[in-house]
Order: structure tokens, then sequence, then C-alpha cells
């Protein structure tokens, strides 16, 4: 059975925001703006975007 993903971008930097926030930005896969990263839907990476959800928007995914 496939495991189910979500696509994520970065829309707005992590400068000017706390430390943890940079970090979950960098645990969560991003290293410039406007990058997509695609992420296992797990409790974990759940958490994490609720965390920099003000940085990041859910990218519709065009497969469907």
């Amino acid at each position: 059975m496939a495991k189910k993903t979500f696509k994520i971008r970065q829309i707005k930097s992590g400068i000017g925001y706390p430390k943890d926030q940079n970090a979950t930005l960098r645990g969560l896969g991003f290293r410039r703006m406007q990058q997509v990263v695609e992420l296992e839907d797990t409790p974990a990476t759940r958490g994490m975007v609720n965390k920099v959800r003000h940085l990041i928007v859910l990218v519709a995914d065009e497969s469907k």
C-alpha cells in the first residue's frame, strides 16, 4: 500500500522568526524560498507543518 504524502512550498523567509521555527523549516527539508518538498503524512510532520504554517502553503497535487 502506498504511503500518503503531501507537498508544501515555502512562501516566506524564516529570517526574523525564532530559531526553533528556522530549525523546523530545515527539518522539513527546505533550503530556499519557493522550494517544494514532498513529505510523508505522519503526525510528526503534521506537527512541524502546523508550527510554521505562516511560512508555508500546501501545494495542490497536479496528478489528480
